[in-house]
């Protein structure tokens, strides 16, 4: 499975996630820092106060990524450590950061993926309503141009927002995400097309101001659907129309968690029909100037994918979900492994919004820690990437153009309101030292990138010593 020689084997994490710091040099306070001060909401009361302390640690962390030989980074900006209010006076101080971790990685020869928005959203902004004030779209399309003003003489890759699904229906549908809201739909729904239209306008910020020629997409959650048999055209197509239906996740009850009502408008530039079925009066009925700013051209489709569910068509047709067998395999996020969900995500979202296409996030949480030997043996986590790797090779040997993959995560991090208790990364962080450990699927991964996938073909963990 031959991968394009400019292939961007990368690796992915996010500022809440881990660079700590949370009151250092003029940082504001965001809705996750604010959660985290409400009792009971993250595990164990942990918080992202310190979490990896990438913030002092960036050196030593540029030089692990060196050392795996990664070819991309995607990282995210810290809203509030670059406008400690949402809007108005700029940090100095917070800005230099991310100048000087770009310029540790270009001197690396690691090329720098800027995500503008992966959750921190000012607690500023939220007092003044956050998503569901109108203003929201400005206040992060001015939050936009202060980044690009200062970064794109240097970055190429953007993406404006990473998995609306997750801000807007863990975070204002069920409340299980900051700011821990319960809303009604309507509302809900007005926060959505709220992000949408920010996403929009940064985009059209990006184009209008960056001073090297960008390359701009964004990064949803990918909710995946994959045929139950995939000689038989009937559950591909199934698989195909639940995987862009409102309902895509009819077990689950956010509504949010679902492809259309953020991937439609910003690629085809409309809400699609069933949107409109589905949430009746609540639905939002933009003027078409506002989807026309949503649908500003993007350069790629990027979507995070950790699993899928499996289809088939019932005998009348319509999709029918297969239920797991009993003691299907399952990460420690109790998520189901699905590796072939990766192949057919990236195939029908090429079909369907005709963009090239980047593997965002894509990785797995293992109960895995340093052992005796003083590595972390960690054989659970390779035979995942593995399997999702040779998936997603069969998309580029079919001729979709990918144009590279983010590993989820480079170091162990701050799991949201799961706290510390998931371990997600290549690199094992002790939280009490800070030292960080590279574990063995980290080795596997360089080894990985240096052969440009081949060792994919390979049986067994071929872990290098």
């Amino acid at each position: 499975m031959p991968f394009p020689s400019d292939f961007l084997w990368g690796a992915a994490t996010a500022a809440y996630q881990i660079e700590g710091a949370a009151k250092a040099d003029g940082r504001g306070d965001s809705v996750w820092d604010m959660v985290c001060r409400r009792p009971g909401f993250v595990k164990r009361g942990d918080t992202g106060d310190v979490a990896c302390d990438h913030y002092n640690r960036w050196r030593e962390d540029v030089g692990i990524m060196r050392e795996i030989g990664l070819k991309a980074y995607r990282f995210s900006i810290a809203w509030p450590r670059v406008l400690p209010l949402g809007d108005g006076p700029v940090n100095e101080k917070g800005l230099a950061f991310y100048d000087r971790l770009v310029d540790a990685l270009l001197e690396a020869g690691i090329r720098p993926m800027a995500t503008l928005f992966h959750w921190d959203y000012p607690t500023a902004l939220f007092n003044r309503g956050g998503w569901l004030n109108p203003r929201s779209p400005e206040w992060f399309a001015d939050y936009a141009r202060v980044v690009v003003d200062r970064l794109s003489d240097r970055v190429v890759d953007w993406m404006t927002l990473n998995e609306p699904q997750c801000f807007i229906g863990l975070g204002l549908e069920n409340g299980h995400h900051a700011p821990g809201l319960q809303l009604p739909i309507d509302q809900v729904l007005l926060a959505a097309h709220h992000s949408n239209l920010a996403h929009g306008r940064a985009v059209r910020v990006i184009r209008e101001h960056a001073r090297r020629a960008p390359r701009i997409g964004w990064a949803p959650v990918g909710v995946a659907d994959f045929p139950d048999d995939p000689d038989n055209p009937a559950d591909v197509e199934a698989a195909r129309r639940r995987m862009f239906s409102v309902a895509a996740m009819p077990l689950d009850p956010v509504k949010m968690f679902n492809n259309v009502a953020f991937s439609d408008p910003v690629c085809l530039g409309e809400y699609p029909d069933e949107y409109y079925r589905a949430f009746g009066d609540a639905a939002v009925r933009p003027p078409r100037h506002e989807l026309e700013t949503i649908s500003e051209p993007i350069d790629f489709f990027g979507f995070n994918l950790y699993q899928g569910a499996r289809v088939k068509a019932g005998p009348d047709g319509e999709p029918r979900l297969v239920p797991e067998p009993v003691g299907a395999p399952k990460t420690t996020m109790g998520w189901p492994i699905t590796p072939e969900a990766l192949y057919w995500a990236t195939r029908f979202y090429h079909e369907r919004y005709g963009r090239p296409i980047l593997i965002t996030e894509n990785g797995r949480a293992v109960s895995d820690y340093v052992s005796e030997d003083g590595r972390v043996h960690d054989d659970q986590r390779i035979d995942y990437l593995r399997m999702y790797l040779r998936a997603l090779g069969r998309a580029v040997d079919e001729g979709i153009p990918v144009l590279g993959y983010c590993l989820w995560s480079l170091l162990d991090n701050f799991e949201w309101a799961w706290g510390y208790e998931q371990r997600f990364g290549i690199v094992h962080v002790d939280y009490r030292t800070q030292k960080r450990t590279l574990k063995d699927s980290a080795r596997w991964y360089a080894e990985v990138i240096r052969t440009n996938g081949a060792i994919l073909s390979e049986a067994g963990a071929a872990v290098v010593a």
